[in-house]
């Protein structure tokens, strides 16, 4: 068989793959910091829309960091300093989802990590190097996701192509981005499954030592 089409690579996302839900980091946020629901829902409702309207210019499209405007339930402002290291505070490792990268890293898949980042000090760079082969990160590629770009740069930094890729993110929108430059989309929404559909697709063993979480 013509390896050209054969899966040798992982990319996953970060943010609720590797780690807790995103929603579950966002509220925890939320109630620690005191936000009100109804200002953030709002921004981020809007730049959620403009991030995957694929016929907006990237320029058009800011990181919602840099246009937070928040308030407290108490109507102050929100401390921008520090906002992100409190906004992912809860934001914890996922240790079935490392383990399930790092097997199939060892049976000699090559894997990648993919992230949208809002800041990126904020990653645990010190566990990089047992899970991924590189990283690409949006905030330091100038690209981010849904962007056809991102996932070809991703690819070739492995040295493969799209068709020899497995991906896995959260969001369908991703996915479905990904799958349209020729990868193999996983969509995460909880460890075993997840575990179970690269089983599937790799012939790794994995489903059995990655429990739900």
């Amino acid at each position: 068989m013509d390896s050209y089409g054969e899966l040798r690579g992982v990319i996953t996302d970060w943010g609720g793959v590797l780690t807790t839900p995103i929603l579950t980091t966002v509220q925890s946020w939320i109630e620690a910091d005191g936000i009100d629901w109804v200002s953030y829902r709002d921004t981020m409702r809007s730049w959620v829309s403009q991030a995957y309207d694929s016929g907006a210019e990237s320029e058009q499209r800011p990181n919602p960091i840099h246009a937070l405007e928040l308030l407290r339930v108490d109507g102050a402002a929100v401390a921008a300093e520090g906002l992100l290291r409190r906004m992912f505070a809860a934001s914890l490792p996922v240790p079935a989802m490392y383990d399930t990268i790092r097997t199939l890293r060892a049976a000699g898949f090559s894997t990648a990590l993919l992230s949208n980042s809002w800041g990126c000090d904020e990653y645990p760079r010190a566990d990089f190097p047992g899970l991924f082969d590189t990283v690409v990160l949006s905030g330091e590629v100038g690209m981010r996701k849904p962007e056809k770009e991102i996932f070809l740069h991703a690819a070739e930094t492995l040295g493969l192509a799209p068709a020899e890729c497995v991906f896995i993110d959260d969001m369908e929108a991703n996915v479905a981005a990904a799958q349209a430059c020729g990868m193999t989309g996983v969509l995460h929404t909880e460890t075993a499954g997840t575990a179970q559909a690269l089983q599937d697709l790799l012939g790794v063993p994995l489903a059995r030592s990655a429990p739900a979480t």
